[in-house]
């Protein structure tokens, strides 16, 4: 077991601290995203959540001894971690380095609610040191970070500098290239822009090789040596930015520091040809101005993560039990930081997905739909964000169908759907799916805002798509659908149920927008096709997978959003009887997607747990995925795909639709426009 940071209330819970498969540390957007996939932070490096190393080395010194906190070198005792925890918009260790304490926090100002703020690429690591015995001793502190983070592989030439920036110690460092928005893909890091480091303190900060660096400090506490030359490849004597405080003497008086990381990507995405950049710098803020305002306000946003952490872990407690509120900590900043915040050329925001660790897809429509629970509870302003990108190329000529797109290209160049052939065929699309997605999270930002507005600006495209499914969706061909690894369907239960969940939404937005006969008039056709979908699937005591395949199973998570909507499409038996099944199906981790293989996702499951009507039906199908992220060997970023009977990922990890798990907190309909009044509040 853990022991848990006496600041926050977890300390108090009566289950222990869940054991991350990845902890998060700096994570802000799909490029800048660095985790640690150890139990310890001393056990191996920190990386990108593609795997690929982003070193961060950390050491304290205490009377002459050294002690590592952070990373693999040098080769020396390491301090003793005696805890960590994953909150909201925090990650807090606590080390014991002989006779000080040490604790590491990392923090993001990810808050829906404030798009400046979201937007920026920016992270915190805060460090408070006290003595445990009362006596008074003399301390050092080190951190670094390698070439690694502003390059995509260790032979590229990095170059670095020390810009003059007011109140800070800082050191600029990316790559000698600078190919801005010159390549896309999935298994890629960013190899454009400048990482700025800093902190406000005056100490000594020098681009050493790593060797040097640490070596001289671990040995003397400070630096010694001559920056190497430039450029160079990062992976040559592995130079790194290294800053070494001298804190004096420190004793039961608790002593801070704080280091500051911004990342100024000068454009991050191309849309339709057009290169914009992130939200946060659509004024021309600029690197420098960006350290600047992060310096700013850091004790400001340091005392709102704390309340906003405590908030939300008692919110999510209350609704769903400590376990739920543990997973929803780890999804939080993981889904965020799958997303780009930009600005399009008259400043409206965008909020761009990408397909992690799939096939780096952006703007994904059947991302978009299991995502947007977090933004639909936090932020209607980010949940427009995330729809407009879409909408727009919908609308667009580029676009020839009359079916919603499945993508809009390859990250981070979003200049046209890739998936199943593109824009040239509909062999391999999502038809059904894409079109249903986006009229249910519309119908459902609705809701969220009781206004159709959103809606009315995007009419005749959302028409188009109810008609679509009016007459493909009730009974859909050979199709696939977002669970696309699982392949093509026709009559695919889950699916239909999905299309008549979408034209009720439909008639309700036409209710909305005071089209009385409209909504009666599609209202009738929902309610006429979920009797039709129910009947051709019923397979005594629960639906089948498809209405020609007796005897087959699979999870109706789309069914959730009737609930959620009050769209009281379905009589309560429909649900009782299938959550009945579901139980019977249990493996050790987790429901199984369907009777085809022991492989599931997280995010569904978690739909279905909320459409549960007692907690102990909810708590056995939430247990599971706990337990999976506590005993996974599967050390990465959150997987949505993983096997029910040994937890070992089948794929997927560090994906934005992880922010899915966050439905549940929909379910309350008071804690949900609590939340949405406060971003209501910010704007």
């Amino acid at each position: 077991m853990f022991i848990t940071v006496a600041t926050l209330s977890l300390a108090l819970l009566a289950e222990p601290a869940l054991r991350p498969p990845a902890v998060p540390l700096i994570t802000t957007d799909p490029y800048f995203s660095i985790w640690s996939a150890s139990d310890h932070l001393y056990d191996t490096w920190p990386s990108h959540w593609t795997g690929r190393a982003n070193a961060l080395q950390s050491m304290v010194r205490v009377d002459g001894t050294t002690y590592r906190l952070m990373g693999q070198m040098p080769q020396m005792q390491t301090a003793e971690q005696l805890s960590v925890e994953v909150l909201p918009t925090r990650t807090i260790y606590v080390l014991q380095a002989g006779p000080i304490e040490v604790t590491m926090v990392f923090m993001t100002p990810a808050f829906p609610d404030d798009l400046d703020l979201l937007s920026r690429p920016t992270g915190y690591l805060t460090y408070t040191l006290r003595a445990t015995d009362g006596a008074r001793h003399k301390v050092e502190l080190y951190f670094d970070h390698s070439g690694e983070l502003v390059i995509d592989n260790q032979n590229q030439e990095i170059v670095w500098s020390h810009p003059e920036i007011p109140k800070l110690t800082t050191i600029r460092m990316g790559s000698a290239a600078q190919p801005v928005l010159g390549r896309k893909g999935d298994d890629l890091r960013i190899d454009w822009g400048y990482l700025y480091t800093a902190t406000p303190d005056r100490v000594d900060a020098r681009v050493l090789d790593h060797e040097t660096a640490r070596s001289s400090f671990a040995a003397r506490g400070a630096l010694a040596g001559v920056s190497p030359s430039q450029p160079r490849p990062a992976g040559v004597n592995w130079p790194v930015a290294a800053f070494a405080f001298d804190l004096g003497e420190v004793g039961r008086n608790r002593v801070d520091r704080h280091m500051m990381f911004a990342y100024d990507d000068y454009l991050s995405i191309e849309f339709l040809g057009r290169r914009l950049p992130g939200y946060w710098n659509r004024n021309g803020l600029g690197g420098a101005g960006l350290l600047r305002a992060a310096l700013d306000d850091y004790s400001a946003i340091r005392r709102r993560a704390e309340r906003f952490d405590a908030e939300l872990m008692r919110d999510l407690t209350a609704v769903g039990g400590e376990k739920y509120a543990q997973i929803c900590a780890l999804a939080f900043r993981q889904s965020i930081a799958g997303h780009k915040l930009v600005a399009d050329n008259d400043g409206t925001p965008m909020w761009f997905s990408k397909e992690n660790y799939s096939n780096g897809c952006i703007a994904t429509v059947d991302l978009t739909y299991p995502t947007s629970p977090l933004p639909l509870l936090f932020s209607a302003p980010l949940t427009r964000a995330l729809l407009n990108p879409m909408m727009e190329y919908a609308a667009s000529e580029q676009w020839p169908f009359p079916f919603a797109p499945h993508d809009i290209g390859t990250y981070p160049l979003a200049n046209g759907q890739v998936y199943g052939g593109g824009e040239e065929s509909e062999e391999n699309q999502m038809p059904v799916e894409e079109s249903a997605n986006l009229l249910i999270v519309i119908a459902a930002l609705a809701h969220a805002e009781g206004d159709a507005s959103y809606a009315e600006q995007h009419w005749p495209l959302l028409t188009q798509w109810a008609e679509y499914l009016r007459d493909n969706g009730i009974d859909p061909g050979n199709q696939l659908c977002t669970d696309d690894f699982a392949g093509h369907l026709a009559h695919n239960t889950n699916l239909a149920m999905k299309a008549v969940v979408a034209l009720a939404g439909y008639a309700r937005l036409c209710g909305l927008r005071g089209l009385s006969a409209e909504a009666q008039q599609w209202r009738q056709i929902a309610a006429d096709g979920v009797q039709s979908v129910l009947a051709a699937s019923d397979d005594g005591d629960h639906y089948r997978l498809a209405f020609d395949l007796p005897d087959t199973w699979s999870m109706k998570y789309n069914l959730v959003w009737d609930k959620l909507l009050s769209l009281d499409l379905l009589p309560p038996e429909v649900v009782a009887k299938e959550i009945a099944y579901y139980r019977t199906q249990l493996q050790p981790y987790g429901l199984p997607l369907d009777n085809r293989s022991l492989y599931t996702k997280t995010d569904w499951t978690v739909w279905v747990a909320t459409m549960a009507a007692n907690e102990d039906d909810w708590n056995a199908l939430i247990d599971p995925i706990w337990l999976m992220l506590q005993e996974t060997e599967s050390r990465v970023p959150f997987t949505d795909w993983y096997w029910t009977n040994d937890a070992k990922q089948r794929g997927f990890q560090a994906r934005p639709v992880i922010g899915g798990v966050f439905i549940k907190m929909l379910d309350d309909s008071a804690l949900w426009a609590k939340w949405r009044a406060r971003a209501a509040a910010a704007k």
